[in-house]
C-alpha cells in the first residue's frame, strides 16, 4: 500500500479489514496522537495504553466513519475520549520533569536544541499550570494545528466556547510566561 494514500482512503480500506492500511494509518499518525494523549494524561505508560485503545477503536469503527470531518479530527476525538475515560478510571499524577525530558526533541540542529532546552522547560512548566481545558485547547490549536471547527468537533463543545477558552488560555499562558521571564518572540 502506498504511504501516499489519503487518510480517508486508508479508513475505507481499514473498514474492509485491510491490515496494511491500518499499519499505514498508524504509522502516519501514532506519534502525533501519542504526544497529544501524553499531554492529557501526563503519564507515558497510560498514554501508551490509550494510544493502543484509540487505534483499536479506529479498527473497530472504521466502517462508521462518515467523512463529515477529516480522518485526523475523527482520530483525535477518539483518542481524546479514550484519554478522558482513562483519566476518570485512574488517578493521575503530574508529568514529572524527568519523564518529560525523555520525550524526544526532534530539532534538526543540536546546538539550537541546547539553546532552547531551558526555554522549553519553562514553557512546559507554564503550560502545565493551565487548566486541563485550556491546555487541551492550546495543544490542539498550536501543536496539532487544528482549526476552531475541528477543535469543536474533537472536544465536543460549540465553536464559540473554543474561541472563549482559547482567548483565556492565551491570556493566562502569556501572564505565566511573562512572570517566568520568558520572551516567546525569541524564536
Amino acid at each position: 500500500m502506498s504511504m501516499q494514500a489519503s487518510d480517508e482512503t486508508l479508513i475505507a480500506r481499514i473498514a474492509a479489514g485491510d491490515r496494511v492500511a491500518m499499519e499505514a494509518f498508524y504509522g502516519r499518525h501514532h506519534v502525533r496522537v501519542f504526544r497529544f494523549v501524553v499531554r492529557l494524561v501526563a503519564r507515558r505508560d497510560v498514554a501508551e495504553d490509550v494510544l493502543s485503545e484509540a487505534f483499536l477503536e479506529v479498527w473497530r469503527l472504521a466502517g462508521r466513519f462518515e467523512g463529515r470531518s477529516s480522518a485526523t479530527t475523527w482520530l483525535m476525538a477518539i483518542a481524546r475520549n479514550k484519554a478522558l475515560t482513562e483519566m476518570r478510571r485512574r488517578p493521575m499524577e503530574p508529568l514529572d520533569e524527568a519523564r518529560a525530558e525523555t520525550i524526544p526533541d526532534l530539532a534538526d540542529d543540536p546546538e539550537q536544541a541546547l539553546q532552547t532546552k531551558g526555554r522549553d522547560r519553562i514553557l512546559r512548566h507554564c503550560l502545565s499550570a493551565l487548566s486541563p481545558e485550556h491546555r487541551e485547547i492550546i495543544d490542539l490549536v498550536y501543536y496539532h494545528e487544528k482549526s476552531v471547527r475541528e477543535v469543536s468537533e474533537i472536544v465536543g463543545i460549540p465553536e464559540n466556547t473554543v474561541k472563549t477558552r482559547m482567548f483565556y488560555a492565551r491570556k493566562h499562558l502569556n501572564a505565566l510566561v511573562t512572570s517566568a521571564g520568558l520572551d516567546l518572540g525569541e524564536r
